[in-house]
């Protein structure tokens, strides 16, 4: 028994017979698995694309081309904070913002801001600083305080900082 795969027949029988089990292994294993992620993977797109429709028509400016000859849109804080809190349902009444002018340091632009939210809940708040960051990649937030509202449950006032770097 131990001397067995010394013997060249088993080479001439267990090679052929490997070979012909490849193709049935890959005709019977394989394929149906692979046409199943194919279905899988089809079925996902089409549901992207539902998403995708959806977030044209929530917010077309996404996917304006910008010209690569032109300067980026500017960016504005009062513009920026105005869309975005109406998004997250945060009443005009409820924040306060102030911002700052664009210093210029070492040859980078930056311009901070504060932003006071009064009586919003932890949703809308990380909904807002959420899609704040999201939308704008150069805008850091620089300092979160929270402070909960006496006698509310789920109710905040929060105090942001932000710096944008242009």
């Amino acid at each position: 028994m131990k001397d067995i795969y010394k013997e060249p027949v088993l080479y001439y029988v267990a090679v052929p017979v490997l070979f012909a089990l490849w193709p049935l292994l890959i005709w019977a294993v394989y394929l149906p698995g692979a046409e199943q992620r194919l279905h899988r993977e089809a079925d996902q797109y089409k549901n992207a694309q539902k998403v995708m429709a959806e977030i044209m028509t929530i917010d077309p400016a996404r996917v304006e081309f910008v010209d690569s000859g032109n300067k980026a849109a500017e960016f504005d804080y009062g513009v920026v904070v105005e869309k975005v809190a109406g998004m997250c349902g945060i009443h005009p009444a409820s924040y306060k913002l102030s911002s700052g002018i664009v210093i210029t340091s070492g040859g980078q632009k930056t311009q901070s801001a504060k932003i006071v939210l009064k009586e919003v809940d932890v949703t809308r708040f990380a909904r807002f600083v959420s899609l704040l960051q999201l939308r704008w990649a150069n805008l850091q937030c620089t300092q979160i305080k929270l402070t909960k509202a006496k006698a509310l449950p789920d109710t905040w006032d929060a105090d942001l900082d932000f710096k944008y770097y242009y």
